[in-house]
């Protein structure tokens, strides 16, 4: 996500510096224009605005520990990652006075970043920082601190359960003889079709480790029990780990 959302930002004109965990993930962007950090404290000790797009809260509070002591007054800091509002509240004490903090989880995956078509939701003071989010895509501005990152694990966990389900239906189609294309297109004409449209993705990126890491933080915050099967359901197929949510549905699809 964040190599496309880096390159939108670029071709909006804006002077950029990316720190990346893996170095060479950051080599494409170096060749359009951006300046490649070292560390994370020195990819924010020039920065008014910065943004962090990482896999869960471990990883963000970890980058935010390490460059917080180099961020000057003034900066604001746009976290952008799935990781819940209690994570996002955490991350506010680990940055000095003067500095803004916002959560803005994005909605879509790496062809809506690419094509500057996310929808970016707002926690916080935005207020100075339009500009930035508006060339990744839509705002919506959700309330204060935590806001968003709320409302983003609702969708996340909602969007999950729903693939999983419409992977469920279509084994079932398959069992009782229903002809695979009547069935799907049947279920993307449905009060389902989101889901179902998610689950037949082809082009999506959105890892199933970090679908399965939604989920875990969802149900650590309430009881949801049918969530949490969809979590063990998905952890039966650590192989899948790092590939897209739709792939984990085609191997339930097939009775796996």
């Amino acid at each position: 996500m964040g190599t496309p959302m880096a390159t939108r930002l670029l071709d909006a004109g804006h002077s950029l510096t990316v720190w990346n965990r893996t170095a060479a993930r950051a080599e494409g962007l170096a060749a359009r224009g951006a300046a490649v950090a070292a560390t994370p404290g020195d990819a924010v000790r020039c920065a008014d605005v910065v943004i962090s797009m990482l896999a869960d809260p471990a990883a963000v509070a970890a980058v935010v520990t390490s460059a917080a002591p180099q961020l000057r007054p003034g900066t604001h800091w746009i976290e952008m990652s799935t990781i819940g509002p209690d994570a996002v509240r955490d991350l506010a004490g680990l940055l000095p006075e003067g500095v803004t903090l916002l959560d803005a989880p994005v909605l879509g995956s790496v062809d809506k970043a690419a094509a500057g078509e996310l929808g970016v939701l707002v926690g916080g003071e935005a207020d100075g920082v339009e500009k930035v989010l508006g060339a990744l895509g839509t705002v919506t501005r959700c309330g204060p601190l935590g806001s968003a990152a709320a409302l983003k694990l609702v969708v996340n966990t909602a969007l999950v359960g729903g693939v999983v389900v419409v992977a469920e239906a279509l084994a079932l189609a398959d069992r009782l003889g229903v002809p695979a294309a009547m069935a799907e297109r049947t279920l993307l004409a449905s009060a389902l079709g989101g889901a179902a449209r998610r689950a037949l993705a082809t082009e999506a990126a959105f890892a199933t480790a970090l679908a399965a890491k939604d989920l875990a933080l969802a149900t650590a915050t309430a009881p949801l029990p049918v969530l949490g099967a969809v979590h063990d359901r998905l952890g039966a197929y650590p192989e899948l780990a790092a590939r897209d949510l739709a792939r984990a549905a085609d191997r339930i699809r097939a009775g796996g």
